[in-house]
Parts: C-alpha cells; structure tokens; sequence
C-alpha cells in the first residue's frame, strides 16, 4: 500500500516528496526510510517524542474490544461523514491521526471503494497492526506534534478519532476544500464505569478547546451525536479499560478485582459527537 500513497508522504527532515523503491522510500535529497518486515514504516527523526505511544498490550485489548463490534455504531458515524462529504467525482485520500489499529479508517475505506488511506501513529505496535488493517491502509510511525509527513493540500479528509489534532498541520495538509471529521466523547461516555474504576475522565471543557484549537482555520458543517449502550461481559469491560489511558493508571489486581465486582452483562453508554469541519476561506 506504501506504493501508491507515497506520493502524498513527505521526508521528514527536508519536505521533499518521497519515492517507494523496492522497500525503501527515497527522497530526492538522498534521505532514505527502510519499510519494517511488517508493511510500516518510520517517518520519526530528530529528538525522541515526548509522547508515550499504545503498548503492545494496549493494541492486543483494543482488537479485542473493537472486533466483538461494541463501537460498530461509532465507526459507522465516521464513515458516513467522509462519505458525505465526499463529491461523486473525487476518489478520496484519508488520513488518520492517532489511528491506533486502523478499525475506523478500514470502516471507511470499505465504505469508500475508490479511497487511498494513511494511519500515522507513534506507536510501533500499533503501526504493525494498522499495516494489515486495510489493503488500502498505508501505516506511517509519525508524531502528530511535530510536522505531519505529508506533503502541502493532497488531502481530501483527516480523521481524529480519540485523538489530538494538530491543528496548523491538518490545515497544511488538506486540499483548499478538504474536510476534517472529529469523534470526541461527551461527558456521558463510559460514565457507568468511570467512578467504580477509577477510569480517566472525560475533559469538562473537552468540547470547548475543540472549538478553540479549530478557530481560524475550520469551520463545523455537520454534528451527529452517537450515543449507544453495550452489554459487556467482564471480559469485553476488562479490554474496554485496558485499551485506554486508564490502564497505564490502574493495577491489574485492583483493575481485576473491580471488574469481578460487576453484575454480568454490565450495561456501559458510549456516547460521542462526530464533528465534520471544511477548511476555513481565511486559513490560507
């Protein structure tokens, strides 16, 4: 898949546009990123990140939780808004930001026959499980937070899905009438287990900074809340909290002895707004 998104990637470290040859990506500069074993490649230079990408653990319950179908109707939302916001004539190139195991861009590239896919994470783990999410999902090891290694407006869609947003980046990257599609939890979103496991809580003003990382540059055209609640065994709960930030929080004996507490089925709301935002006239 590397082969026919890599005109869309940039090198990291000068911005020049990239060439797949054998399984190397070459800039013109003579800057070269060798292809994994596994089908991603490594797009991260300079200083080490900052930031602490998924565990291999953390991808292995996320697989779980999201291959039973729990968040079927969240995918669902996300992929109706590309398809909406996609013109009949435009074969669309998606990225995700932070996509984890790229369930979400799959549910969309299926949903999108014509559509070229790139899941970036920084998470090597992740981009080893996101290589083989999709045929036409690419999986690139990249930090949201520094430069995005793409090249200036080949994008028809960024997707952020429980995921930050860089927000002058997606702006770079997107074509003049691209579209940015945000799934955000609402303060309702795994409520019934929040308090008893000491989860990590949804941002009270999660939905506010959206609109001020946003201002300037995108404008909302579209929300569609999605608010659904799943019966999960103790199993399905034990993934739910493992694939998250909270499980680097909890100890797995306390995180154990609070899932065997559960009645069973335990009734969990997910509850989160699919925002669709089109580039601002002004932002460039």
């Amino acid at each position: 898949m590397l082969a026919d998104v890599s005109a869309l990637l940039a090198c990291p470290q000068c911005g020049d546009g990239l060439d797949l040859v054998d399984r190397t990506l070459l800039c013109p500069r003579g800057h070269s990123f060798d292809v994994a074993r596994q089908g991603y490649v490594t797009l991260l230079t300079g200083a080490a990140t900052k930031f602490t990408g998924d565990s291999p653990e953390m991808i292995a319950d996320r697989c779980e939780f999201l291959d039973a179908g729990h968040f079927d109707a969240l995918m669902a939302a996300v992929a109706d808004a590309v398809v909406q916001s996609t013109p009949d004539d435009v074969d669309p190139r998606i990225l995700e930001v932070g996509a984890g195991t790229g369930h979400y861009l799959a549910r969309v590239l299926d949903a999108a026959p014509s559509a070229q896919g790139i899941g970036l994470d920084v998470s090597k783990p992740a981009a080893r499980r996101l290589a083989r999410s999709h045929p036409r999902a690419a999986a690139v090891v990249a930090d949201v937070w520094r430069q995005l290694p793409v090249r200036d407006g080949v994008l028809t869609h960024v997707l952020s899905i429980f995921a930050p947003r860089n927000a002058a980046e997606i702006d770079r990257v997107l074509a003049d009438d691209g579209t940015l599609v945000v799934l955000t939890p609402t303060d309702r979103h795994l409520h019934e287990l929040v308090d008893l496991l000491g989860m990590v809580r949804v941002d009270d003003r999660k939905v506010e900074r959206l609109g001020e990382t946003m201002a300037g540059r995108f404008d909302r055209v579209h929300r569609a809340p999605v608010e659904i609640t799943m019966s999960l065994s103790h199993r399905d709960v034990d993934h739910l909290v493992g694939m998250g930030p909270s499980a680097r929080h909890l100890p797995p004996d306390r995180r154990a002895e609070a899932i065997g507490a559960l009645p069973e089925p335990f009734p969990v709301t997910a509850s989160v707004v699919v925002s669709t935002y089109r580039r601002a006239s002004t932002s460039r």
